[in-house]
């Protein structure tokens, strides 16, 4: 008895997808993982260490100053993108003229690599020839904005260019969302009397809970994953005051020839990742069920 083609062609179809990621997906996640485990110092070492290296991981006070610095950018930079962009986006949903170009517009920073977003705030917020020479140009001697060399606040400045360039998207999301919503329930409300901002914010916004999801997990992806936007911005700097987990992940690895710890680091943002994700899919999958 033959197989029929549409039985077999979409798995062979998928087979090379499905073997690409388990090499290239799963199987370095395992090999960073044995590498975690060993003596790997400039090239890999299979020696076995144990959990030396996560000691000595979680002995440096670098690797805490990075963790707190992801923590703070992470938690501003996911709520002000979501915040913004639900507000824009239910400006939008007012059927606005012009909707199709401010889109667009509010789009267009999404669009860019986060190096080119990086190194256009490094100009902008540059004290000497940026926001802070400009205001001063126009009559303000004693404005002074230099955030970006500035140890206490050079994170804040992350924050502003990763929401600039991602608050469009969730924009993008949210109006999708809204304009799914059922008409004739907002009709209704109306009729009883409510008004806009009472519609939004008991009925609409709540029925936007899979997008809220949604949402959360993809900025939470992109601020996992802010390497080139801290490298063009403020290369980690002043000192250490910008250094999140994949500069140290990188540094470790590939410039100071720590292998072993730069692994260790890496499994340790897995973990994070993992530990922010599961709950958030488990209430998710709770809710709907």
């Amino acid at each position: 008895m033959t197989m029929q083609p549409d039985r077999w062609l979409p798995k062979l179809v998928l087979s090379p997808t499905l073997a690409a990621s388990l090499l290239f997906v799963y199987g370095f996640i395992l090999i960073t993982v044995a590498l975690s485990f060993t003596e790997s110092r400039l090239l890999p070492n299979w020696e076995w260490a144990g959990v030396e290296r996560y000691v000595e991981l979680f002995d440096s006070e670098r690797w805490w100053t990075s963790a707190i610095n992801i923590a703070i950018f992470g938690t501003l930079f996911i709520a002000l993108s979501m915040a913004i962009g639900l507000l824009i986006a239910i400006l939008l949903d007012q059927k606005i003229r012009g909707e199709g170009f401010l889109r667009a517009i509010y789009l267009y920073p999404m669009a860019l690599s986060f190096i080119v977003s990086g190194t256009a705030w490094k100009w902008i917020l540059n004290p000497g020839l940026g926001l802070e020479k400009l205001v001063q140009s126009w009559g303000f001697p004693n404005f002074t904005f230099d955030w970006l060399v500035n140890p206490d606040m050079a994170i804040y400045t992350v924050v502003i260019a990763g929401v600039w360039q991602s608050a469009g998207f969730a924009m993008a999301l949210f109006l999708a969302g809204l304009r799914g919503v059922d008409s004739e329930i907002i009709k209704a409300a109306q009729v009883d009397g409510a008004s806009t901002p009472t519609i939004y914010r008991r009925i609409i916004i709540p029925t936007l809970r899979p997008v809220f999801f949604s949402v959360t997990l993809i900025l939470a992806h992109i601020a996992i994953k802010s390497f080139d936007l801290v490298m063009a911005l403020t290369g980690g700097g002043p000192g250490t005051a910008t250094d999140v987990p994949a500069i140290f992940m990188y540094q470790f690895s590939f410039s100071r020839g720590q292998l072993g710890l730069g692994a260790a680091s890496a499994v340790m943002m897995l973990m994070t990742v993992i530990a922010i994700m599961v709950p958030l899919m488990y209430a998710e999958t709770k809710s709907s069920g």
